[in-house]
């Protein structure tokens, strides 16, 4: 029998260069659980280095944890990019890493990237200039996430930085997107009227929380047989009864 889980999918760890630094993975699950979300996904910019120590503390406090990255392509568009497992969006990883725009971060300014373990421990420094775009077009990210099994999901796509519209000023009829993510500053239906071009796509609004306090501040819930990725692409397609639940 299905039911109805609540899910956030779009969290930043430590490791992004704007996320606060008490953003680490065993803090964001157990605020994530203290407040009722069944499904998160950590999705740190260009980089997916914090997510299986995510994934393992999630396993012990009962919380699924998706493992995913928000990439920013050439164009500067925030795609989020998920998976079920930390191997698969490390293989996206790669190629991100391989098509970064070169240079090195500079934490006075954008913030230190912060790699850590499951015991809260920092592990290492990531010096890669993770706010910055990649070489990567959206078509070619979104081919290749899509080649590598990620759900793919247009970051924020109401805000005029980084999203597709805000960019583009339209969604390319080639660009296969699996949905839409609605800022938490915007609801559905505002979005709706403001943006007639995105009726005919599934919406979802998620935190993309920096800060504890902003998990859970928007989620989008759905009905699901079992809290897996898979289950989560049916819903999106509405198909054999899973569905968003608004």
């Amino acid at each position: 029998m299905g039911r109805v889980y609540r899910a956030d999918l779009h969290i930043h760890t430590c490791l992004s260069p704007c996320g606060s630094l008490d953003m680490s993975p065993r803090a964001i699950v157990r605020e994530a659980k203290k407040k009722g979300i069944e499904i998160i996904a950590i999705c740190d910019h260009n980089s997916a280095e914090n997510v299986l120590p995510a994934q393992k503390i999630g396993e012990v406090e009962g919380v699924t944890v998706l493992a995913g990255m928000e990439v920013a392509s050439q164009e500067e568009v925030h795609i989020l990019t998920l998976f079920d497992t930390a191997e698969g969006v490390n293989r996206l990883q790669e190629i991100v890493y391989e098509h970064l725009l070169p240079g090195e971060n500079d934490e006075d300014t954008f913030g230190p990237q912060v790699v850590v373990n499951e015991e809260d421990e920092v592990v290492g420094m990531n010096t890669r200039l993770l706010i910055g775009a990649t070489e990567l077009s959206i078509n070619t990210l979104v081919d290749t996430a899509l080649k590598l099994g990620s759900v793919v999901i247009a970051s924020h796509v109401d805000r005029e930085s980084f999203s597709l519209l805000g960019h583009l000023g339209f969604i390319p009829d080639d660009v296969r997107l699996h949905a839409l993510e609605i800022s938490p500053h915007t609801t559905r239906e505002q979005a709706k009227a403001t943006f007639p071009q995105i009726s005919g796509y599934p919406l979802v609004t998620f935190s993309d929380a920096h800060s504890l306090e902003d998990i859970g501040k928007t989620s989008t819930c759905f009905f699901l047989e079992e809290p897996t990725l898979r289950e989560i692409a049916m819903a999106l397609r509405g198909e054999k009864g899973r569905g968003i639940v608004y």
